[in-house]
């Protein structure tokens, strides 16, 4: 579910119509940067959103390098939405290295892992799962990535309640198909993730049709998480 809910907004930018925002320039890149180190929270969490959203194109050109027959390309991409919010979040402006640069062995570095693990989202992340290290050397883990760095008990509430309220938000605005298409898809519930041909099968439906579903669920419950 933690998953799931961190990279909500963006597999809802992939799902929805129209091109991605257009990369940043590298002056751009820089101020964004600064503002993450030196911002308040609400300056920081656009500063990582808008690093995140501008480098979706990005994860897209990987992703496809190395989608395949037996893999839904939503399902790669989610993978490396996840590299990408690492990168951004690890990243080290004084190693005089572009932030895209990284992002990208970041990006292909966790489809590579995912593939060759031949695993798909693990369900049972520890949050204190050690997943890399921040610019300082210092060890990052799940829980880091998921909310924010170092979060207080301010962060860690707030967080909470947008849980809680995505969880309501499945049980009440989603219909019954929706809501079953979601849960197959992202193990919530502690269901194992499956594919969405593995999905179509099961309900005797199309691929097509299951990703229709997923692409409105995901729009429905991206607009209870803005609210």
């Amino acid at each position: 579910m933690l998953v799931f809910f961190a990279v909500l907004p963006f597999l809802f930018a992939f799902s929805s119509a129209g091109a991605f925002p257009k990369p940043l320039s590298k002056e751009e890149e820089a101020y964004y940067l600064n503002l993450l180190q030196t911002g308040n929270e609400k300056e920081k969490k656009e500063a990582k959103d808008t690093l995140i959203m501008h480098n979706l194109r990005l994860v897209a050109h990987i992703a496809k390098k190395y989608s395949a027959n037996t893999r839904e390309p939503e399902e790669l991409i989610s993978i490396g939405i996840i590299g990408l919010i690492k990168a951004v979040d690890s990243y080290n402006a004084e190693k005089n290295v572009r932030l895209v640069s990284y992002a990208a062995k970041c990006v292909q570095n966790e489809l590579l892992m995912w593939l060759r693990s031949g695993k798909k989202f693990q369900n049972d992340v520890s949050l204190h799962e050690p997943i890399g290290t921040d610019r300082d050397g210092n060890e990052i883990v799940m829980l880091d990535i998921i909310i924010s760095d170092n979060p207080d008990f301010v962060d860690t509430v707030d967080f909470s309640i947008k849980s809680e309220k995505m969880l309501n938000a499945i049980k009440t605005v989603l219909s019954p198909r929706e809501r079953t298409v979601i849960i197959l898809r992202y193990g919530l519930t502690n269901q194992d993730i499956l594919t969405q041909q593995e999905i179509a099968e099961r309900l005797g439906i199309s691929r097509s049709y299951v990703s229709r579903i997923e692409k409105k669920a995901l729009k429905k419950l991206n607009t209870v998480l803005e609210d």
